[in-house]
């Protein structure tokens, strides 16, 4: 199937960029690595009057940590450039564990992680890796710059926290405050699928202790989900038996999984259990199909 009808606009910068979005507000749609969108272009889910293709505005290509820490992913940064960062290797392990699992190769040379989380699919890997790292995501518009919290960004299944006239410009991290691990564990029936459950683990320790973790869980309802409960059992704990066994039962009890193709619900919370505790470096238990 073809897609629809739509005038076709290629801005050279960022007012450019936000001077359409304002001008055809609803009827625009930005394009950055069109993995998302195209596909919904060609099923005619999404029928723009206008596409706004951000591709010619350079300076939003980049990943890089300030001088205070902070990390900051453009909107043109793709997921490939990700997967071979060495930054994200040496200082970002959630990250760089989740960087080679979105997708395919073919879909990780053009998507890019800011327009996955614009997205705002349920089984997006990199909407639980921000909220176990309690991201941001910034967003530019005709009043200027302002920072979502990602825990706010998604509103609802494909559905986001930005005004028709705003371009997500840019995810940032914040600075770590102590010794950081982490990882993201991703279950799919073969390379290259959606999540049949996906869990995000980021951990800041000091003294032996978890002075803040981030746990978040993917493809286990209706949108990503920030497993407070088992985020509050580690902190201030130091990673026994005990501490990891809880965590992990309270990550699966935030799960709001449906049974589907890929399994059954109950089989989907035995997968988040089972990840967040060999996450965090607990008894690894068999996953009974």
């Amino acid at each position: 199937m073809y897609p629809s009808r739509f005038r076709y606009e290629a801005p050279h910068s960022l007012d450019e960029a936000c001077a359409l979005l304002a001008e055809y507000g609803d009827e625009a749609k930005v394009l950055a690595g069109g993995q998302s969108l195209i596909p919904l272009l060609k099923l005619r889910f999404a029928a723009p009057g206008v596409l706004v293709d951000i591709n010619d505005i350079p300076e939003l290509a980049y990943h890089h940590e300030d001088a205070d820490g902070t990390l900051r992913v453009g909107a043109l940064c793709r997921h490939a450039d990700l997967e071979r960062s060495t930054l994200l290797a040496g200082r970002y392990p959630t990250m760089a564990a989740a960087a080679p699992l979105v997708a395919d190769p073919i879909v990780r040379t053009r998507g890019t992680l800011v327009g996955s989380l614009c997205h705002a699919d349920p089984q997006g890997d990199w909407a639980s890796v921000m909220l176990a790292l309690n991201g941001e995501i910034v967003a530019q518009g005709p009043r200027g710059r302002r920072t979502i919290p990602a825990a706010d960004f998604v509103v609802g299944p494909f559905q986001n926290a930005l005004a028709p006239d705003e371009i997500a410009v840019e995810a940032r991290v914040p600075a770590a405050r102590g010794a950081v691990s982490g990882t993201y564990l991703k279950l799919e029936r073969r390379v290259g699928d959606f999540a049949t459950a996906g869990v995000a683990v980021a951990l800041e320790t000091a003294n032996g202790q978890v002075i803040r973790a981030g746990i978040a869980l993917t493809g286990v309802g209706a949108n990503n989900i920030k497993a407070v409960e088992a985020e509050a059992a580690l902190t201030g704990n130091a990673l026994d038996p005990d501490v990891i066994a809880r965590a992990a039962r309270l990550a699966a009890g935030a799960a709001r999984p449906k049974p589907d193709h890929r399994g059954s619900a109950e089989y989907k919370r035995h997968v988040i259990e089972t990840f967040v505790s060999r996450a965090l470096g607990g008894p690894r238990t068999a996953l009974a199909a």
